[in-house]
């Protein structure tokens, strides 16, 4: 088929991964090109090797020149990594999260961006009472290349040590992002902290109230990581846009996820400072049920449309995604993780149909 010419082209780097990975990139693939096709963008995808599968077939967990390789391409999009065939704590041996930060720190990316929504049609999957999760929309901002996983570290025969490190410019550039990203939104940022016991949240604080000054019509609220943590589950509706250090934000992020019910659906973005960024679910590998088309794959889709919206500028198709998943829930397709009793259970491949269905009638 020819491509029409006034198509609009982007490059992807797709890294599978470990586990079920291979799979829910695959379905993102898919619908991709289905938007790709009705809205008149084309994507030309390459394919990286990282993870527990580059422990395998290099010793390292990267193959090599895969930064480079990504950098020459318009965005990142991976699907997991890890499981417990490569767990060790020998510090010695490779382990897939190198990769990871491997590459958070090559391509530069500084933000995580994890947006939270409740979808009225999985109300009845959260832990939560439904007057409380209802109209939760959140957006946690994460600081990604500082903090304790960056600063020295040492672990001798009967001790350990890890250090929290941060330069103002590290904060400022992350704050600057979380206060530009609320100017959009509902123009109220947390930052969260500790800065009743650390130093270097201190340091958060103070540059969080400099950042602040240039935004005069963003709301700014200070809030101990403790009671952020209990916040989410008393009062979620009350929080915009959070921004938090790297640990904190690490935490606090996969709590907030647990407010829909299901870690399944939902997406994340790194912001990188090269201009590439990189887009992931936030659930794991689930080696469990690798290769057996179960995997819900509403997380990497709604990832990809997030890609479309912040990487490509394609904001029509990136909407047109997001209501297609949620037009597929609210007619009861369901895979097993976000399945009631009695629900029919679908597989990959059924639910990713059932997505592709509500885009192609949209």
């Amino acid at each position: 088929m020819t491509t029409p010419a006034n198509y609009r082209g982007y490059r992807v780097m797709t890294l599978p991964g470990d586990g079920v990975g291979p799979e829910i990139v695959a379905a993102a693939r898919r619908v991709l090109d289905a938007a790709g096709q009705r809205y008149g963008y084309l994507l030309a995808y390459e394919e990286g090797v990282m993870g527990g599968c580059a422990i395998d077939a290099f010793g390292t967990p990267m193959e090599a020149g895969l930064i480079e390789r990504c950098q020459k391409c318009d965005a990142v999009l991976l699907g997991a990594v890890g499981g417990p065939k490569w767990d060790t704590t020998d510090p010695d041996k490779p382990r897939p999260e190198q990769g990871l930060l491997g590459m958070r720190k090559g391509l530069e990316l500084f933000a995580n961006l994890r947006p939270v929504r409740s979808f009225k049609a999985l109300a009845h999957n959260s832990t939560l009472k439904p007057e409380v999760i209802d109209g939760v929309d959140m957006l946690v901002v994460r600081e990604l290349t500082g903090g304790v996983y960056f600063g020295k570290s040492e672990r001798t025969a009967d001790t350990a040590y890890d250090t929290m490190i941060y330069s103002e410019a590290e904060v400022e550039r992350l704050v600057e992002y979380a206060f530009t990203v609320a100017e959009g939104r509902r123009k109220l940022v947390h930052s969260v902290d500790k800065a009743n016991v650390l130093e270097s949240s201190r340091l958060w604080r103070a540059v969080a109230i400099r950042v602040a000054e240039r935004h005069p019509n963003v709301e700014l609220r200070h809030m101990l990581v403790d009671n952020c943590a209990m916040q989410f589950i008393r009062d979620p509706k009350q929080f915009d846009v959070i921004a938090t250090e790297n640990l904190f934000g690490d935490v606090l992020s996969d709590e907030a996820a647990m407010l829909t019910g299901s870690i399944g659906m939902l997406p994340s973005a790194s912001v990188g400072a090269s201009g590439v960024s990189l887009y992931e679910p936030i659930h794991g590998s689930a080696p469990d049920i690798a290769g057996k088309g179960l995997a819900n794959p509403c997380a990497t889709i709604l990832s990809a449309a997030m890609m479309l919206d912040l990487s490509f500028g394609e904001r029509e198709a990136a909407r047109a995604v997001e209501r297609a998943v949620e037009t597929a829930l609210e007619q009861g397709a369901r895979t097993a993780d976000i399945a009631a009793f009695g629900e029919t259970k679908l597989g990959t491949a059924e639910m990713t149909d059932a997505i592709l269905a509500a885009l192609a009638a949209g």
